[in-house]
C-alpha cells in the first residue's frame, strides 16, 4: 500500500513539476511579445512626433505662400488686376 502511494505521489509531483516548467516557458514567451510591443509602441511614438513635427513646418503660411509663388507661379492679388462681377438689373 505504501508502494503505491509512493508512486501516485511520485506522478503528481512529475506532473507538477510539468506544469510548472510549462507555466515558466509561456511566461517568458509572453515577456517576450510584451517588450516587442513596448519597442513597436515607443517607434510608433516617434514616428508620430515626427509626423505632427512635419506638419507644422508645412502647415505654416510662409511656407505656403513661398510654394504658390514659386512653383505654382502665383502672385499676391492687387486692386488692379480686381474683376468685379454686378448683375445686371432688369
Amino acid at each position: 500500500m505504501s508502494g503505491r502511494i509512493n508512486v501516485v505521489l511520485a506522478a503528481v509531483l512529475v506532473l507538477c513539476a510539468l506544469s510548472l516548467v510549462n507555466a515558466q516557458y509561456q511566461s517568458r514567451r509572453l515577456f517576450i511579445e510584451l517588450e516587442r510591443a513596448q519597442a513597436s509602441a515607443r517607434q510608433l511614438d516617434i514616428e508620430w512626433a515626427q509626423l505632427q513635427l512635419d506638419q507644422s513646418t508645412l502647415g505654416k503660411h510662409a511656407r505656403i505662400e513661398a510654394v504658390a509663388r514659386n512653383d505654382l507661379g502665383m502672385v499676391a492679388l492687387t486692386p488692379a488686376r480686381t474683376q468685379y462681377l454686378t448683375r445686371d438689373a432688369k
